[in-house]
C-alpha cells in the first residue's frame, strides 16, 4: 500500500513557464529538509506556453513533482485548485501561487496550528498579509491597498467577519476539510479563496490566520476587472448559502 504523504502542495498554473522554475526550486529546497513525505502537484490550466514541458523537465530534479490537467481548455484558478485538492492524497493540502509570492517555508509555521501543538487545533490555516507580523516586499501601491481594504470590508460584512485577508494565495486545509469543502464548490475563477473559507466556516471548521512575508511580483496578471468579479461572486456565494444551493447538511 502506497504511503500517504503528509503534505500535498497544489500549484495552479496558467502560462507560468517563466516563473515556475524558480518556484519549484524553492519548494524543493525547503521540503527536502523536512522529515515528512510530500507531493507537489502543478495543475496546468490550458497553458499556451511551455508550462507543461517545464514541469516534465523538472520531474527528474524535484522530488514528488507531478503534472495534472493536460487538456487545452482554460477553466480558471478556482477550477484548477479544486481539481488539485481533490486529486491530492496528503494529510494536509496547501495551495500556493506559481509566482512563489509566499515561500513554502511558511508551511512549517502552520504545522503547530494544524496539529494542535499549541492547545488549539485548526482545520484551515491561511496566510495573511494584513495581520501583525506580516511583511510585504515591496509594499503594494496605494491604490491597490485602498481597493483591497474596501474589498475586505465588503467580504467581512457579507461573508467572513474577522478574517482580514481572504485573498492571499497560500492556504492549507486538513484532508477532511478539503474533501468535504471542495466537492461542493461552484466558483471557477478568483473568488475560490472566499468560497472555500465561507463553506469551511458554514461547516464549522476552525480557521486560523498566520502572518506571512509576501513578495509582490510587479508582473502580476490579476487585472482590475478581477476585483469587480470577485465582489460579484461574494454576493453569489452569500445567496447560495442562504438558499442552500451547496446542499450542506446540518
Amino acid at each position: 500500500m502506497e504511503k500517504k504523504p503528509y503534505l500535498s502542495v497544489i500549484i495552479p498554473a496558467y502560462n507560468e513557464a517563466e516563473r515556475l522554475p524558480t518556484t519549484l526550486i524553492d519548494i524543493d529546497k525547503h521540503l527536502r529538509e523536512a522529515d515528512f513525505d510530500y507531493e507537489i502537484l502543478v495543475v496546468n490550466d490550458g497553458s499556451t506556453d511551455s508550462t507543461a514541458d517545464v514541469v516534465r523537465k523538472f520531474q527528474s530534479i524535484v522530488k514528488g513533482l507531478d503534472l495534472i490537467g493536460e487538456e487545452e481548455t482554460n477553466r480558471g484558478k478556482g477550477y484548477r485548485v479544486r481539481q488539485g485538492m481533490l486529486e491530492a492524497k496528503g494529510k494536509f493540502r496547501l495551495f500556493t501561487d506559481a509566482d512563489n509570492s509566499t515561500s513554502i517555508d511558511h508551511f512549517f509555521k502552520m504545522i503547530p496550528h494544524l496539529e494542535g501543538a499549541e492547545g488549539k487545533k485548526y482545520d484551515i490555516v491561511i496566510g495573511s498579509r494584513d495581520i501583525k507580523g506580516s511583511k510585504l516586499i515591496p509594499p503594494q501601491p496605494w491604490y491597490r491597498r485602498i481597493l483591497g481594504n474596501i474589498g475586505n470590508l465588503i467580504i467581512q460584512t457579507v461573508l467572513l467577519p474577522g478574517i482580514w485577508d481572504t485573498q492571499c494565495g497560500f492556504k492549507c486545509f486538513s484532508e477532511e476539510s478539503a474533501e468535504k469543502i471542495f466537492p461542493l464548490m461552484k466558483i471557477n475563477r478568483w473568488a475560490i479563496d472566499i468560497e472555500a473559507l465561507a463553506l469551511g466556516k458554514k461547516m464549522g471548521y476552525k480557521i486560523k490566520e498566520v502572518p506571512i512575508t509576501w513578495v509582490n511580483d510587479t508582473r502580476s496578471r490579476v487585472k482590475g476587472s478581477a476585483y469587480i468579479g470577485v465582489l460579484r461572486d461574494v454576493f453569489k456565494i452569500r445567496f447560495w448559502l442562504w438558499t442552500n444551493r451547496y446542499k450542506i447538511k446540518d
